[in-house]
């Protein structure tokens, strides 16, 4: 029943919180390299990005509304397009405030969405942990119960053995007294006491 305490470093305990502004902010630095070498003001770039975004918005709305649709695919679909579109904005727009401000919006939305998949997930989590404490805390009444039970078993037993040996050791002294008659057993009701007589029979 003893488990291993296990204690999580503290850098996996931040990294999924703090992956939704890595993201963004890869995507906002890639950018700008990218306008840095040329895409400021390129219409071929501009077409680019906008038709990967709507291609990716067009596969997430087809993975959600299928017969048999996958909200992890619709999401991951969306979120690229989210993140491309953001991308040919932030590498198209000359200087850095409107790309700064897609990027707290596209963060603030990550957060957002990530937000509630962390609700869902510390819920299953508690929800799991409470089953097994409630499997645990079973198994250990059962052990319990069957350790109570098994040791008065073998209690019993052992008293049986010994009051058995007992009645064997006061039978045989009895019978080696002076004077001792088994017919005085029978005549006071007692049961009859087999002789050596009767054995030889």
């Amino acid at each position: 029943m003893n488990e291993p305490i296990v204690a999580r470093h503290w850098l996996a305990i931040v990294a999924p919180k703090a992956a939704p502004a890595l993201a963004t902010t890869t995507v906002l630095a890639l950018a700008r390299i990218w306008n840095a070498n040329g895409a400021e003001h390129s219409v071929g770039n501009a077409v680019l990005m906008t038709a990967l975004s709507i291609g990716a918005a067009a596969a997430g709305a087809c993975a959600s509304v299928g017969y048999a649709g996958d909200s992890t695919i619709a999401g991951t679909a969306f979120a690229a397009s989210g993140a491309l579109a953001f991308a040919g904005v932030a590498g198209y727009a000359d200087g850095l405030p409107l790309p700064l401000l897609l990027w707290t919006l596209a963060t603030a939305g990550a957060y957002a969405l990530a937000a509630r998949y962390w609700r869902t997930d510390r819920r299953e989590t508690v929800a799991f942990e409470r089953h097994v404490s409630d499997r645990r805390e079973e198994r250990a009444h059962i052990e319990r119960v069957e350790t109570i039970r098994g040791t008065t078993q073998i209690e019993v037993a052992r008293t049986g053995a010994a009051y058995a040996e007992q009645l064997a050791q006061a039978l045989v002294t009895r019978a080696a007294l002076p004077g001792f008659d088994p017919t005085a057993l029978e005549a006071a009701g007692l049961p009859e006491l087999p002789t050596a007589e009767r054995k030889s029979v």
